[in-house]
């Protein structure tokens, strides 16, 4: 009988909704919510950080798993291998440390990115690559980077190219 954190997947843009609807039930959630600087004022200040997921922390023993699966709003529960996946503590401290950074640095802003401004992939799968901005795209605080590779197989004038990437705003940040 302890509690766990759990990954949970709503329909598109029902995150709010569905950690509203838990909330009422006395659960803990977490919903990772990020401050934006839209270039269009009328647009959505805060966004969430991971698109239709938040998380849960319950002791699925106290609480029911159908108590959470028929959530309206709710997909299902992110599951590895037909097995409910549990999320580390830790990780959720480090989303939570993440967001702290991105509020205080004043938000996240496409305003501040330039074609051609170095940048460095911060999470998600290219974390710890480097490139350049190139431009930002339609929708949700989308971009297009291009990310320096080095190709194993090239000869030494050829081995590095860039490879056009688009990710989210909030997984890069401008070097200086």
């Amino acid at each position: 009988m302890t509690k766990h954190w759990y990954a949970l997947q709503t329909k598109p843009h029902k995150e709010r909704q569905v950690a509203s609807l838990l909330v009422s039930r006395k659960l803990e959630i977490f919903l990772p919510l990020l401050v934006v600087n839209p270039v269009n004022p009328r647009s959505a200040r805060e966004k969430p950080y991971f698109p239709s997921y938040l998380f849960v922390h319950v002791d699925l023993d106290v609480v029911g798993l159908s108590t959470l699966r028929w959530t309206p709003g709710l997909l299902r529960m992110v599951e590895f291998g037909g097995e409910l996946g549990t999320v580390p503590s830790s990780l959720i401290s480090a989303i939570q440390d993440r967001l702290v950074t991105i509020r205080e640095a004043g938000g996240l802003s496409l305003e501040k990115l330039s074609s051609g401004d170095r940048i460095r992939v911060v999470s998600g799968s290219f974390e710890g690559y480097e490139g350049m901005f190139d431009v930002r795209l339609t929708g949700a605080e989308r971009v297009r980077v291009l990310l320096e590779l080095i190709g194993n197989n090239q000869p030494k004038s050829s081995a590095r190219r860039t490879v056009p990437v688009e990710l989210d705003v909030g997984n890069i940040e401008k070097l200086n």
